[in-house]
C-alpha cells in the first residue's frame, strides 16, 4: 500500500471510529437489514466457520453467529478500533463464545488459508484502495467450494444525489471518488462487480438484490442518520464557519421531501454478489 492509499485508509478508519457509538443506532433500520439479507443469501449452516470482513457493530456478525450456532465459529475483523471494542463488548454481553472479533486490515487479513466455509462483507469492499487484491486475499481464506457474499450499493433515489450536491463544494478529491460512490468503475453495475469477482478467481458468480427505504420522521432525524455513518466525512469536510449554512440548506431540502404520511422516504437498491472458490 503506497502513502496515498495508507492516508485514505486512515481517513476511513477515523470516520468510523467517530461514529462507533451511533452507527446503526439512530432509529433508521439500514445496515442491519442489509447485512441480514446478505447472510440469508449465503445460507450459513450449523457448524460452519464464517468470516465477516468489516464487521462494524455486528450487523452481519450476529446473524452469522446465530446461523452457525455453538458448533460453528465466526471471526469478525475491522480496522476501526472503537468499532472492534464496541462489538467485542456486545459479543461478550450476549455470551457468544463462538465469535472472535479482531482488529485487522481487510486487505491483508492475518488468518489461516482455507480456514473458512464462507466470507461475508457488507458495504465494505468499495472503501478499499484495491478491491481486486482484497477479493483475491479473501479467496485464499476459503475452503474449495467455500462461498463469498458481498453487499454493495446499486441505483438509488435521485434525491439522494441532490442532497449530496449541497456538500459537493466543500468535498476534497478523496470524497468525490466515483468508484466509491458507484458513479463509475466496477461498483456502477451488477456486471462490474461480477467481473471483479470473476477476475479474482471466483466461480458461480451471480447477483441478487433488494430495494430498501431509509425512513426519517423529520430533517433532524435525517441529520442524526447522516452523522452516524460514513457520510459523517461530508460534514467533517465542511468548514466550521459554513456548517450552519449547510445544515440550513439540507434541512430545507429534506423537509421538502415529506410524503403524504408525513415521513421522508429515500429508496436504495442493494446489490448482493455471490460466488464460490472453485472446488
Amino acid at each position: 500500500m503506497d502513502t496515498a492509499e495508507r492516508a485514505r485508509s486512515a481517513r476511513v478508519v477515523a470516520v468510523f471510529d467517530r461514529v462507533a457509538d451511533t452507527y446503526d443506532n439512530v432509529g433508521v433500520p439500514w445496515f442491519t437489514p442489509i447485512a441480514q439479507r446478505l447472510i440469508r443469501e449465503l445460507a450459513p449452516r450449523p457448524g460452519e466457520r464464517a468470516l465477516d470482513v468489516g464487521c462494524g457493530r455486528g450487523a452481519g456478525l450476529l446473524p452469522l453467529a446465530e446461523a452457525v450456532g455453538p458448533t460453528g465459529s465466526v471471526t469478525g475483523i475491522d480496522l476501526a478500533p472503537r468499532m472492534v471494542e464496541a462489538t467485542r463488548a456486545e459479543v461478550a454481553r450476549r455470551g457468544l463464545a463462538q465469535v472472535d472479533v479482531r482488529l485487522m486490515d481487510a486487505l491483508a487479513p492475518d488468518l489461516p488459508a482455507g480456514g473458512y466455509d464462507l466470507v461475508a462483507s457488507s458495504l465494505v469492499v468499495f472503501f478499499l484502495p484495491d478491491p481486486a487484491a482484497a477479493l483475491r486475499a479473501w479467496r485464499e481464506l476459503l475452503v474449495p467450494g467455500g462461498r463469498l457474499g458481498l453487499a454493495t450499493f446499486g441505483d438509488r433515489d435521485p434525491r439522494w444525489e441532490e442532497l449530496d450536491e449541497i456538500f459537493r463544494p466543500y468535498l476534497p478529491p478523496q470524497l468525490l471518488d466515483a468508484r466509491t460512490s458507484g458513479a463509475a468503475g466496477p461498483f456502477a453495475s451488477d456486471a462490474g462487480v461480477e467481473e471483479l469477482a470473476t477476475a479474482a478467481g471466483y466461480a458461480g458468480v451471480r447477483t441478487a438484490g433488494i430495494d430498501i427505504e431509509a425512513v426519517f420522521t423529520d430533517p433532524d432525524h435525517w441529520h442524526a442518520f447522516s452523522m452516524s455513518h460514513g457520510q459523517r466525512a461530508f460534514w467533517d469536510a465542511v468548514p466550521e464557519s459554513e456548517r450552519a449554512t449547510v445544515r440550513a440548506a439540507t434541512t430545507d431540502f429534506v423537509r421538502g421531501l415529506r410524503g403524504d404520511d408525513g415521513t421522508i422516504r429515500l429508496a436504495q437498491r442493494v446489490r448482493y454478489t455471490l460466488a464460490e472458490r472453485p472446488a
